[in-house]
């Protein structure tokens, strides 16, 4: 039977009454320290969740946290629910569409990827303009849920260009240094071969993890803005000098970890600003009429 929605989604806020998040965030692999920044309201388990898919990896807790960070009131995935887990497709769609139906806006994910450039190595930041599903999978095949979404959606600026503006905006200010490419989604759970990789380059690639894709596709079906920013943990199969592991995902992971916390926190505080001058403005433009 399908996982419902709905049914988290009325949990949550039976967990969390008045409380209403306007950004989601799905962390990844190594990356769930931005989770103890949070101001929390409330932490629940996946486990204790109705209708919610669980999380079986190693570094992902499997911890939905409400609360607010850089002042934005969000909804935390501290952990995430990845294809080659096995399992229904379609659950994958379940965390993002409980998180619309909670009130978000905008969708923020980060995931641990591999970087096809040297100079974009372990311990830097890529923000995600692009992705490439290599998968052949997607949670929303099947029957539409026309609650959400229409049967076919556009994925041309999947990765909002003004989200990503800001990103850049923010990371120049505070002298991180961010990179921008295109992520591409290999199905796992092994890594990649360096004859893929050298396939992957030629189709574009920038970076290659195992996730994100379904989230991004989900959130864009329901009407969500996506910004997504991959960790760089490691070189890619062919260039790395490192026998790639998912222990050295999780140890690299903390390389860039502090300056993904600075610059997820301080795009929420100015998000928080523009987003409050809107709401203004419109006031102000309603009341003139």
């Amino acid at each position: 039977m399908a996982l419902d929605p709905y049914k988290a989604a009325e949990f949550i806020k039976n967990t969390a009454p008045g409380f209403t998040p306007r950004v989601g965030i799905i962390l990844g692999s190594g990356l769930g320290g931005l989770a103890e920044k949070i101001d929390a309201v409330v932490t629940i388990g996946f486990d204790d969740i109705p209708d919610f898919p669980r999380s079986t990896v190693e570094g992902h807790d499997g911890q939905l946290i409400l609360g607010r960070l850089g002042g934005m009131p969000v909804v935390c995935m501290k952990g995430r629910i990845h294809l080659y887990e096995g399992g229904n497709p379609e659950d994958l769609a379940v965390p993002v569409r409980t998180m619309k139906l909670l009130g978000i806006d905008i969708l923020l994910v980060t995931n641990a990827a591999g970087s096809f450039h040297e100079s974009a190595g372990p311990g830097s930041l890529m923000l995600i303009s692009d992705h490439i599903n290599l998968t052949g999978r997607n949670p929303l095949v099947g029957e539409n849920d026309d609650r959400f979404g229409p049967r076919f959606f556009p994925m041309t600026d999947a990765y909002d260009p003004t989200l990503r503006a800001h990103f850049k905006a923010i990371a120049e200010e505070l002298d991180i240094p961010l990179s921008e490419g295109v992520y591409l989604h290999y199905l796992g759970p092994n890594f990649e071969t360096p004859a893929e990789i050298r396939a992957f380059r030629v189709l574009g690639a920038d970076a290659v993890g195992m996730s994100t894709t379904p989230e991004v596709l989900v959130a864009r079906h329901c009407g969500l803005r996506v910004a997504a920013i991959s960790n760089i943990t490691n070189l890619v199969a062919g260039l790395s000098k490192t026998e790639l592991s998912h222990q050295q995902t999780l140890d690299c992971a903390k390389l860039a970890a502090e300056d993904l916390e600075k610059l997820v926190i301080i795009f929420l505080e100015t998000l928080k600003r523009e987003l409050l001058k809107a709401h203004l403005k419109e006031g102000a433009d309603g009341n003139g009429q």
